[in-house]
């Protein structure tokens, strides 16, 4: 069978499944592992923060090793790193006389293969040949929401038939996502954003205050999703004194599922639509969410609030990809490595906020609460950026 550029979307929807497991899997753990190993909050929230400044450290180095590898084992690396990572929390805590320093292990594991999906997989969709590149966009970060809904679903059910105790079998069972997806990526068809667009200077980018504008955004945009996914569940568990099963359910579940449909319905839209106030609108519900999360003090106006923010955040990602690329000429791999380096950089700064301020607190609707800041800049970089595209087509 001759594989399309068809397979070639479908391995990418794979490698953001893959993505989710490495940012979704392990925070649901963090209530069993705080018991299993005696780790405090301040632990846990260390390895929410290696993770992420793994995957900034591999954004930064990826277009240099890009250039010379290519994006064909670029994403075949980034895949067997996501295998060993996740299969490996099975193993390497128990072979360490300290088990933390096997979750450190497989931390860098799996976030070294969540770096190269951040880079790659987004401009290999782009430079698909199709006609609506936002719609693509859109529809392809979806399904790093349907793998975070996926991972908490099935992990839940594992959880209630097998117990929570065997969390290590379903570690190897995630991993055999990515494994199929090394196989699936040495074969599909895949074209470089160069070869769709054209080779842009990055140094002309530079020059050009809409890019770094788009930096502050995509660093907002990552803040504002990972604050409320990351800290969901515990905050659930214990901030809302919920059962584990309904809070992940109630909490992260409808957080990844609300957060799929919104983008599902964002893919939808043609590319003369106002992205910008697209995300302005999110940014401005994102504020609302949180505010309930945090301030409501009754369980299950907290709970909707969890929920609420996933619907709020959707397009922030995804539509950042798609301004960028429509309004930055020649967009480049290296302009997306840049922008997946500000939103993992967002990634890691909004989740640490809410654990440290959550432990100097013991109160995590504190640190939750703290994280208003960033859709309220975003909302900030949003105006000015359509006061600047007003100028131009004036």
């Amino acid at each position: 069978m001759k594989l399309t550029f068809k397979h070639t979307q479908l391995a990418c929807y794979l490698a953001y499944i893959s993505q989710a497991i490495t940012t979704t899997f392990l925070p649901l753990l963090f209530v069993r592992l705080g018991t299993e190993f005696g780790f405090s909050l301040a632990k846990l929230t260390v390895l929410i923060t290696i993770t992420f400044f793994t995957e900034i450290f591999i954004d930064a180095v990826c277009p240099l090793i890009i250039s010379k590898m290519g994006y064909r084992n670029g994403m075949i690396f980034a895949n067997i790193c996501a295998v060993l990572g996740t299969a490996g929390l099975a193993f390497f805590p128990f072979v360490f006389k300290n088990p933390y320093i096997g979750f450190i292990i497989c931390d860098v594991l799996y976030a070294v293969g969540g770096g190269f999906d951040e880079v790659l997989v987004s401009p290999i969709v782009e430079a698909c040949p199709t006609k609506n590149k936002a719609r693509a966009m859109g529809l392809l970060h979806s399904f790093y929401c349907w793998g975070c809904a996926a991972i908490v679903l099935f992990s839940t059910l594992f959880f209630s038939l097998a117990g929570i105790e065997n969390w290590r079998i379903l570690a190897i069972l995630w991993a055999l996502i990515p494994f199929i997806n090394i196989f699936l990526f040495m074969f599909v068809p895949i074209r470089t954003l160069e070869e769709e667009k054209g080779s842009g200077k990055f140094s002309d980018m530079l020059k050009n205050p809409l890019f770094w504008l788009m930096l502050v955004v995509m660093i907002c945009a990552g803040a504002s999703e990972l604050s409320m996914s990351q800290w969901a569940s515990a905050f659930a568990e214990t901030g809302l004194k919920v059962s584990k099963t309904m809070g992940d359910l109630l909490g992260p579940c409808a957080f990844a599922i609300l957060m799929g449909l919104s983008r599902v319905i964002y893919s939808r839209i043609d590319d003369k639509t106002d992205i910008t106030k697209i995300l302005i609108i999110g940014a401005v519900a994102c504020i609302g969410a949180y505010l309930l999360a945090s301030l409501s003090g009754n369980a299950i106006v907290a709970l909707i609030g969890c929920a609420v923010c996933g619907i709020a955040v959707a397009p922030m990602w995804p539509g950042a990809f798609s301004i960028a690329a429509k309004e930055i000429p020649k967009a480049s791999t290296t302009m997306f490595a840049s922008f997946a380096l500000a939103g993992d950089l967002g990634c890691t700064v909004g989740p640490s906020i809410v654990g440290f301020v959550s432990g100097s607190n013991d109160n995590i609707a504190k640190g939750l609460l703290c994280s208003i800041a960033f859709p309220a800049m975003m909302i900030a970089c949003l105006l000015v950026i359509r006061m600047i595209n007003k100028k131009k087509r004036a």
